[in-house]
């Protein structure tokens, strides 16, 4: 059986080629530039504004084409059309309109984009390709544009912000009936990438928030590894080691060596509640401490049957929850301190150290809250 019809052509793989932007190819433009399948011709004066990468890349571009001229045949020059498109890889259609919606903008668009119905998406593109492209100016202010709509003019949109994509979100440059919101994820690595502590002291926030929720925490571990987001991390670590062994084993965004580290930290935390039971908190004891020796000793008494009766009154509470009994702890000494509850004789006998004693405590809390990323360590 022949398959000569293959030569023939009767059987063919038709591939779409290039689609011109239906709003950023200007006729006029004097450069054709290919992002994914699409595209754009613009002018290079624009696209070399603000000092941006691009004034560089005309340059260089310029050169290669004068030593190619130099030759005998002649070569159409990069950018010079649509079968020579100067191509630009890592981006998307949408990342590079919305740029080019930003450099050919009026100012009225410009100052509708600042009110309460921005384009959220639209801007964390604008940002993230003017970061690349070094369009200094344009980066701070979408930045400042983005930030300022989710503190003053929509701060429930940040609150109710999707962790990752859950639907389709709407172009930049087209036009939409729906509200176009990025994501928590988006977010949070556009203000690391850009360096905005602002705007990433919020996405922690909220990251903490969601952890705290039980939500999306191989996510949120992922993310604060990827920027070393430690107070995250270490709570997003905790909260997931709490949910036990077969739940991590189930989890597939999870890596075996992040496995291993949550194996790592269930018995770094579960040796770290007997050791708080021997070890009380340190007294910085009052002047006005008549014997320096017996507090402590009375102290360390207190502590021991003050965790010891964390353990009777929630027994189901796992040892390897180091927060949840630390905390429970806290509040029994506060109480005792502020005679709330009886103390059994324990505050008599550190009457002028008793305030030490709740400090240093909400000192060990803070301590175990603040280095939770610790351990979790890839040693096991």
């Amino acid at each position: 059986m022949s398959n000569s019809f293959l030569g023939d052509g009767i059987l063919s793989l038709s591939i779409p080629g290039p689609s011109r932007d239906p709003l950023y190819y200007i006729s006029d433009g004097n450069s054709v530039l290919l992002v994914e399948n699409t595209l754009f011709k613009v002018h290079r004066s624009t696209l070399t504004k603000d000092k941006s990468a691009f004034e560089t890349m005309f340059q260089l571009s310029s050169e290669t084409d004068s030593s190619r001229s130099d030759s005998s045949m002649t070569v159409a020059q990069e950018g010079e059309n649509d079968d020579n498109p100067i191509r630009l890889q890592g981006d998307t259609a949408e990342e590079f309109r919305s740029l080019l919606w930003a450099l050919y903008a009026l100012p009225n668009e410009l100052m509708d984009a600042t009110g309460a119905n921005a384009n959220c998406t639209q801007l964390v593109n604008l940002a993230r390709i003017s970061h690349k492209y070094q369009f200094r100016s344009i980066e701070t202010w979408a930045l400042h544009v983005l930030h300022n709509y989710y503190v003053h003019h929509n701060p429930s949109a940040f609150d109710a912000m999707p962790s990752v994509d859950s639907t389709t979100l709407p172009n930049p440059g087209h036009q939409s009936t729906e509200p176009p919101f990025p994501n928590l994820v988006q977010i949070t690595e556009l203000a690391a990438l850009c360096e905005r502590t602002d705007l990433l002291a919020m996405a922690v926030a909220r990251w903490k928030r969601q952890i705290a929720e039980g939500k999306d925490l191989a996510t949120a571990i992922n993310i604060g590894e990827r920027f070393n987001l430690r107070p995250m991390l270490g709570l997003a670590y905790y909260h997931m080691m709490l949910k036990g062994k077969p739940y991590w084993d189930t989890e597939p965004l999870l890596s075996r060596e992040q496995r291993i580290r949550l194996l790592s930290g269930y018995y770094s935390f579960s040796r770290l509640w007997e050791t708080l039971l021997l070890q009380p908190p340190v007294l910085a004891h009052s002047a006005r401490c008549g014997s320096q020796q017996r507090c402590t000793k009375s102290w360390g008494t207190m502590w021991k049957v003050v965790l010891d009766t964390v353990n009777t009154i929630i027994p189901t509470l796992p040892q390897e929850d180091v927060l949840a009994r630390l905390m429970l702890g806290e509040s029994m000494v506060k109480a005792m301190v502020e005679a709330q509850i009886p103390s059994q004789g324990f505050i008599e006998w550190i009457p002028h150290c008793k305030e030490s004693a709740l400090f240093a405590t909400t000192m060990r809390v803070r301590e175990i809250r603040d280095t939770l990323a610790d351990y979790f360590s890839d040693e096991f």
